[in-house]
């Protein structure tokens, strides 16, 4: 390791993603405890309903002590086994955990190295991990119904960092001096951002197209995923444009020219298509429902291949993923 590199600041950061990943993990059981047996919102719909329809009837008497919890249903669990609802809150406190950890991996990193810790495809990673996990629980805060996704969001952050811990993970060090730059700080954060919430939008469009309409469920219904997935989308395009455009301006401080056809500008720019026909078609062509979200999941196939693949598989000017075993 380069004796410039804090090594003891550089193991606590390994660690600490250690850390990460059994928290995330514990955090997706207590989701999944709460999603599995917690009382769905298709069950408390139907209680509401339930007694207006014998009023109307005036045939059957319901006692009070029966009829009263269903009354004003506030989408908790109150109603059911209270041990679910713990398990939320125990998967919620994790959530938070976890991301303190996350975050305390690339704080710790970038210190080791003194720059900022986003410059290789584990550290990129790493980061995308934090900003998803950021949107779902800055999100959730903002619409409580998004409490759901936690179990998916938490499965997937933890895939994704033991993914980076096996098969991504460099020693702590210097970068080539084209990354040595304030731009890192402005185009790759603004990716990373945009991504993150790319990525839940994503996954609540994966849900959409295996939920089918009119049986009992505990996700939200199809118009409610639906109107996540755009509210979603609609926040994190302006931030992914505005990356776009300051990787051009980086582009042409580095290497003297805006665009040069490169791999990863190219699967950028297709995203960024993707999106935009996502967002178009249901604006002007008022596409809803499954036809948009099919359009939507096309687009997040091609942000995966452009933060994972292009790296991965793709040669050119932003092959500086440092990936151990690649040419």
């Amino acid at each position: 390791m380069p004796a410039e590199v804090d090594t003891g600041l550089a193991t606590l950061s390994d660690q600490l993603v250690l850390v990460t990943v059994l928290l995330y993990v514990f955090a997706m059981i207590g989701y999944a405890l709460h999603l599995g047996f917690g009382r769905s919102s298709v069950r408390q719909a139907a209680a509401v309903r339930e007694p207006a329809l014998v009023g109307a009837g005036a045939s059957v008497s319901v006692p009070v002590s029966e009829a009263a919890p269903a009354a004003a249903p506030t989408g908790d669990d109150t109603a059911g086994p209270r041990w679910p609802a713990r398990a939320g809150f125990i998967a919620l406190v994790l959530t938070w955990l976890g991301w303190a950890a996350n975050a305390g991996c690339l704080v710790t990193r970038g210190l080791a190295v003194g720059r900022w810790p986003w410059a290789n495809m584990y550290e990129f990673v790493v980061a995308i991990c934090l900003a998803t996990v950021t949107a779902y629980l800055v999100l959730r805060h903002k619409f409580p119904q998004l409490r759901f996704l936690g179990a998916f969001v938490a499965v997937a952050a933890a895939l994704s960092l033991g993914f980076a811990v096996r098969y991504l993970h460099v020693q702590a060090g210097p970068v080539q001096p084209s990354l040595n730059s304030y731009w890192v700080a402005i185009h790759v954060s603004a990716a990373i951002i945009a991504s993150g919430l790319f990525i839940v939008g994503g996954v609540a469009g994966i849900l959409y197209m295996f939920r089918k309409e009119g049986r009992p469920s505990r996700l939200p219904t199809r118009a409610e995923l639906d109107r996540i997935t755009n509210r979603v989308v609609v926040l994190a395009f302006p931030i992914w444009t505005f990356a776009v455009i300051a990787g051009a301006m980086w582009a042409d401080k580095a290497w003297g020219r805006y665009w040069g056809w490169d791999p990863k500008e190219i699967w950028a720019f297709i995203t960024w298509i993707g999106y935009a026909a996502y967002l178009h078609a249901r604006a002007t062509g008022g596409w809803r429902g499954r036809a948009a979200m099919v359009v939507q999941l096309v687009a997040f196939g091609c942000l995966l291949f452009n933060l994972v693949g292009v790296n991965m598989f793709l040669g050119g000017l932003h092959s500086y993923a440092d990936i151990p075993g690649s040419p």
